[in-house]
């Protein structure tokens, strides 16, 4: 008896050929123009400063040289900045984001009779702001003038990630919720022991927002803490730095360089070498951490919570 041969092997339609050809280049070149500043803000930070200023520098420093780096990194008040601002990130996005989350549970319960009252009231803070000098007044009468908490409490809840998380959470499914109060769980068991880890994807996401917000503001510490070196941040002494920089080259004849006093008097930081160097040193812990939250982004961790 003759056997017949079956191919399991499908011909794929020219046109899906073609759009996944036209999605790959187009991805390439999307993917080089995003990393390209990065890397040409690297090769000018690396490069002589004194050379940068002849500008045509790509992908790699023309000529080698760490003397932007030592500029930045002589300022005895940089490293005590820096630890300044990894404890305001890690703690202001901690705080905040487990206060949001909670909010955000309460409002997405059917059974919160007010719910559409303080979604409502937390959607106008989004449109209306007292002003600068309101909020100023604020910190003043609460006590948080030279304080490290007026990095964290003005920020504890933030509007836009308690509609996302909202948003998420109303996503799951009902079962899980029922489930839990029938085994005689509180409200804050079930946000604690079930909600809370099926909104790890979303958690990450606004998660990240919030380090970002807190690891690039400077203009708090200018408002509120200007006077206080003890309790300066990276980004507040890297914006200093650059005034400082521009203002030496503004009152300076040397061609728009000035002298690096921590080494010898043949070396020069420009402007542009600095604003390069300081763009690698207030980017590079975000873009460290990202790759750690980026597998939640796309992860669904609902997927088998409720048995058919």
């Amino acid at each position: 008896m003759a056997s017949v041969k079956i191919s399991n092997k499908r011909q794929v339609p020219l046109g899906d050929r073609i759009f996944d050809t036209l999605n790959i280049i187009f991805m390439i070149f999307l993917m080089i123009v995003t990393i390209y500043p990065f890397i040409n803000m690297l090769a000018v930070s690396l490069n002589d400063p004194s050379d940068s200023v002849k500008g045509g520098i790509y992908l790699w420093p023309r000529e080698l040289s760490f003397d932007s780096y030592n500029y930045v990194f002589k300022e005895a008040t940089i490293l005590h900045a820096t630890l300044i601002s990894i404890l305001r990130t890690v703690l202001g996005t901690v705080i905040s984001t487990f206060c949001s989350a909670m909010v955000a549970y309460a409002i997405s319960r059917p059974d919160f009779v007010l719910r559409k009252f303080v979604t409502l009231a937390f959607i106008l803070t989004m449109y209306f702001n007292g002003g600068l000098i309101p909020n100023f007044l604020l910190m003043r009468e609460l006590g948080l003038m030279g304080s490290f908490w007026v990095y964290i409490i003005p920020g504890i809840l933030s509007v836009f990630n308690i509609i996302v998380i909202r948003s998420f959470i109303e996503g799951l499914p009902d079962g899980i919720m029922e489930s839990s109060r029938i085994d005689g769980a509180g409200e804050f068991t079930t946000f604690m022991r079930i909600v809370l880890p099926l909104t790890l994807p979303v958690l990450a996401t606004t998660s990240l927002f919030t380090a970002v917000y807190q690891w690039n503001s400077w203009f708090d510490v200018f408002l509120y803490n200007s006077s206080h070196v003890e309790l300066s941040t990276l980004q507040y002494e890297l914006m200093k730095m650059l005034q400082n920089s521009n203002a030496s080259v503004s009152s300076s004849d040397a061609g728009g360089a000035f002298a690096n006093s921590s080494s010898s008097s043949a070396n020069y930081v420009t402007p542009t070498s600095i604003r390069a160097t300081m763009t690698i040193v207030a980017s590079l812990p975000i873009i460290m951490v990202y790759p750690f939250l980026q597998r939640y982004f796309v992860q669904g961790l609902t997927l088998g919570g409720v048995k058919g």
